[in-house]
């Protein structure tokens, strides 16, 4: 008989970036090894923070097949702006209907819950003492974390008691599972500090990019990117976590340089603040995300890729564009806290360069000098493909992810 697991979530397939596409492609990957699969989801709504079109006229609660998998939905209420509160009413609203989505389940083995969000831990705690599952939790993003230490409350000092609530709920939760796994070695280490435990159920789990699928040697020019100048790419959310102030400056400063344009693509809760910061700049481009059939040929359109961090986020979250970013044999300029996970990738890799965010000439004079110089180009971009493909690989990650079921499943 088939082993069955239940994935808890609230990013899936259709959505086609970050968590979803992850999440996505280790469910069909499960269903693919004669795993039986159940994904709890909400519907899709990110990046855009709008419900997807196709989905937006359906009922709220919603049951499909995608890929031979069974997919139980429950119509979350999506802020258009996506404040602090909004983004609790948002997480309690999609909680309460997964509690009605959770009992449609019969019979499963584990329950995998994808962090953010923690509440989902909480759902899929229930569902495991109904019946006798091992609960794994897997942290894609430390959800309050990364919240506090963003921009996305004013006022610090009176969410300090809010915050250490959290934080005991959390960790509550956490110490609550069988096994646990994050992304990347800072994230683990910052779980072990959370549980405050040294047992041995946890583990590395990061996330993955097929190199088969993005493809440097066979690619066709993307529109977006079809000029002769030397093209600057960001490709991703457009969010509270990235540096926009720093790179409002940036475009600024290489807007004299004519042979140079800036390319954003992508949605979030800043793009529109964003789009009106850089409208009197001819210098940058603005673009809708497009479709994952349309990634490989956006990326290696690009000859440089830019991700520009904050510097007090430093272990709450691990970027899961910059593994696609290298993939494409492309260079990437990276700033943000030197004690960054990111930091020791580019480090390791040499795939590009890391600063920290306090002097925008010197990040302006690498490009130029990078635009100018095409052997550095080559070699920086070859680098970062070889290091992913040997540290990152889809098969190899996916593996790893089925080891763990079939040990908990047993």
């Amino acid at each position: 008989m088939k082993k069955k697991i239940t994935i808890i979530g609230i990013n899936y397939f259709p959505e086609d970036t970050a968590i979803g596409l992850y999440t996505s492609q280790l469910a069909e990957y499960l269903n693919l090894s004669n795993i039986d699969v159940t994904v709890i989801t909400g519907f899709p709504y990110y990046p855009a923070w709008r419900i997807h079109e196709k989905y937006r006229s359906k009922k709220r609660f919603l049951e499909e097949n995608i890929n031979g998998i069974r997919v139980l939905r429950y119509k979350q209420y999506v802020p258009k702006k996506p404040t602090f509160i909004k983004r609790i009413l948002h997480l309690l609203d999609f909680s309460l209907g997964t509690l009605f989505n959770i009992f449609k389940v019969k019979k499963t083995d584990v329950i995998l819950c994808v962090v953010p969000f923690i509440g989902s831990v909480f759902l899929g705690k229930i569902l495991s003492k109904l019946k006798g599952a091992k609960l794994w939790v897997h942290i894609q993003d430390f959800e309050f974390d990364a919240v506090s230490d963003s921009n996305l409350i004013e006022n610090k000092t009176n969410s300090n008691f809010i915050f250490k609530a959290l934080f005991r709920v959390e960790k509550k939760l956490l110490k609550s599972a069988d096994f646990l796994s994050t992304i990347s070695t800072s994230m683990i280490l910052k779980l072990k500090n959370k549980v405050n435990t040294e047992t041995n159920n946890k583990k590395l789990l990061p996330n993955w990019v097929d190199a088969n699928f993005i493809k440097p040697d066979n690619y066709k020019t993307h529109q977006f990117l079809s000029s002769t100048k030397f093209k600057i790419l960001y490709s991703g959310n457009i969010g509270e976590k990235q540096d926009w102030n720093f790179f409002i400056d940036f475009v600024k400063k290489l807007e004299p340089i004519k042979d140079i344009e800036i390319i954003v693509v992508g949605n979030g809760s800043k793009r529109i603040w964003l789009e009106e910061n850089l409208l009197d700049f001819d210098n940058i481009y603005f673009y809708s995300p497009v479709d994952y059939s349309e990634l490989s040929n956006l990326l290696c359109s690009a000859d440089l890729h830019v991700l520009f961090q904050k510097n007090n986020v430093i272990d709450t979250v691990m970027p899961s564009k910059i593994l696609a970013m290298m993939s494409s044999e492309k260079p990437s300029l990276i700033t943000g806290n030197l004690k960054s996970e990111v930091s020791s990738i580019i480090k390791d890799s040499k795939a590009g360069k890391y600063f920290e965010t306090h002097n925008i000439n010197e990040v302006v004079d690498f490009v130029i000098d990078l635009k100018d110089n095409k052997n550095s180009q080559v070699k920086y971009g070859g680098n970062a493909r070889e290091f992913v493909k040997n540290n990152f690989s889809k098969t190899k990650i996916l593996n790893q992810f089925k080891e763990v079921f079939f040990k908990l499943a047993e």
